[in-house]
């Protein structure tokens, strides 16, 4: 005597023709179109958008081949804040795509010098130097010789790799209008999974 039940399931209908079962099987893949197109689509290109680092500009933070997800909604609702690292277009040629961080917002006026970084804020007329112990390595410094006015809806932005990075000492300010938007996560490589918030720097 069996201690296990068998359970059978017998078919009784007909079998539909093999045009019917095709169309059946069309329309479902009309119906994941139409998911993919409603519901992925406006995600991927007015949400987030990933992306690849190419290039030893932002080390130690960001290395190369890491893939990091972009935020493309918050600048819609505010301004790009400093300390955040954002992907841009690059303004000389705008078919390319450069990831740096924020230092200068609109209105300010930033001076590099003596290997610091300064910062003047539009309403006041007292320059602060940028503390940015919390993402450079001890004793970096940041070459150059140079003050750079910000206009409206300009801001100025450095790697965090001073020595082998191409920013705003060289092409000058970042338009609002070439930013893409903020670096939101790195996903890739796992075990370096990190969400990114601007560190604070007391002005």
């Amino acid at each position: 005597m069996s201690f296990f039940s068998k359970n059978k399931i017998t078919y009784t209908g007909e079998k539909s023709p093999w045009w019917k079962r095709g169309l059946s099987f069309l329309g479902e893949l009309v119906e994941v179109a139409l998911i993919v197109t409603v519901i992925v689509v406006p995600i991927r290109y007015f949400l987030v958008q990933p992306f690849y680092v190419k290039g030893a500009s932002m080390e130690p933070n960001f290395y190369d081949n890491q893939y990091l997800i972009i935020d493309e909604l918050t600048y819609r609702f505010r301004e790009p804040a400093r300390g955040e690292i954002i992907v841009f277009r690059y303004p000389k040629d705008e078919s390319q795509f450069f990831i740096k961080r924020v230092i200068g917002l609109p209105g300010e006026t930033v001076t590099v010098t003596g290997g610091k970084v300064f910062v003047t804020p539009k309403d006041s007329g007292a320059a602060r130097v940028v503390d940015e112990s919390s993402y450079l390595p001890s004793g970096l410094e940041t070459t150059g010789e140079q003050t750079t006015k910000l206009g409206a809806d300009e801001y100025f932005v450095l790697g965090d790799n001073r020595s082998a990075s191409l920013d705003s000492r060289f092409f000058g300010v970042v338009p609002k209008r070439d930013i893409v938007g903020r670096v939101a996560l790195r996903g890739w490589p796992v075990d370096e999974l990190k969400t990114f918030s601007p560190p604070n720097y007391g002005f």
